[in-house]
């Protein structure tokens, strides 16, 4: 039995260290955008991912196979999602890429960083699409893991005057706001009180939560709203309001097999028949929506076809800076 060296594990987090300085949120949402398209026309083979609840936790390991025929790569990524983790990341992965030329393994990616980013992109593409062209005001619901990169999928592709930050404990809020001024974002950062607040007047909510109940009520938001839910991830999880789904006019889901079995709030919004998945787009034909004039929603449970995307794209930009 082989283990992962000191130095081996080393490896993968100095090349972690690197993707995360050179292979931007701008990168990523080509990226994702060009797999889309290899999507639509067929020469993506994706496997529903395989998700591993251990007994008497929240905790979970998910298995995530994928491969694309038109530019030779494969990807299986593993993922541990620990949320009662205080002195490791709560979401930790790693990623192995091959060619498919000779099948040969090229690279082992640490890719907690890859996950967060990828999401990132397809908000970005999502609300890129979506969101009102003049959308200035970002409600970032859950200031944890996933919300950075989320923020910097909406700032890639609107003007953001003002990001309205919300979070249960608010020293997470606090901390938030000053990695988002560490990066140099250009706008006023509020923290809220509550969540009533946060929302009131946002043109964007982002939610990234774990919770298990409606983050936001829906007589709380504006009419023309645009929101990207890529916290829940659960049957037993909601974040986004029913009430919400049930007035869309345009929902978007990233992957409709892992959406129906893992979407906790449009499962039971299909349930109370508020709702159908027949109704929906998907990501990768978002650009046949022609009219978005009211409250649209997109709605990310993750699938490796985007993984792939972004593994390739940063190892090809590593792979450039080396030369």
């Amino acid at each position: 039995m082989k283990f992962f060296s000191d130095k081996e594990i080393e490896a993968q987090y100095s090349m972690k260290e690197a993707i995360e300085a050179q292979y931007s949120m701008k990168e990523a949402i080509e990226d994702v955008r060009s797999n889309l398209s290899d999507l639509k026309l067929g020469k993506v083979i994706n496997k529903e991912r395989t998700v591993i609840e251990l007994p008497g936790t929240k905790d979970s390991m998910l298995y995530i196979p994928c491969v694309n025929t038109h530019n030779h790569f494969s990807i299986l990524k593993t993922i541990s999602i620990f949320p009662n983790n205080t002195d490791k990341p709560v979401s930790q992965g790693t990623t192995l890429l091959s060619e498919l030329k000779t099948g040969q393994h090229i690279a082992m990616l640490e890719s907690s960083y890859l996950t967060r980013l990828r999401t990132g992109a397809m908000s970005g593409i999502a609300t890129d699409h979506l969101a009102p062209k003049d959308a200035s005001v970002l409600a970032v619901i859950g200031t944890g893991g996933m919300a950075f990169e989320q923020v910097l999928g909406v700032l890639e592709v609107r003007e953001i005057k003002k990001i309205n930050l919300y979070n249960r404990t608010k020293n997470k809020a606090i901390d938030f706001k000053e990695k988002l001024e560490n990066k140099e974002v250009k706008c006023d950062i509020i923290i809220a009180d509550n969540i009533e607040i946060a929302v009131k007047d946002a043109d964007i909510i982002n939610c990234a939560t774990r919770s298990e109940t409606a983050v936001f009520n829906y007589q709380d938001i504006q009419s023309n709203v645009h929101i990207n839910g890529v916290g829940s991830y659960l049957p037993e999880m909601r974040e986004i309001d029913i009430q919400a789904i049930e007035n869309a006019k345009v929902i978007v889901i990233d992957d409709f097999e892992g959406a129906q079995h893992e979407a906790g709030e449009f499962i039971q919004a299909a349930k109370e028949n508020k709702f159908s998945f027949n109704q929906a787009y998907a990501l990768k034909d978002i650009d046949e929506i022609t009219d978005t004039n009211g409250l649209t929603i997109f709605k990310s449970v993750g699938a490796a076809y985007y993984d792939l995307a972004v593994t390739v794209g940063a190892y090809q930009k590593l792979i450039e800076l080396k030369k």
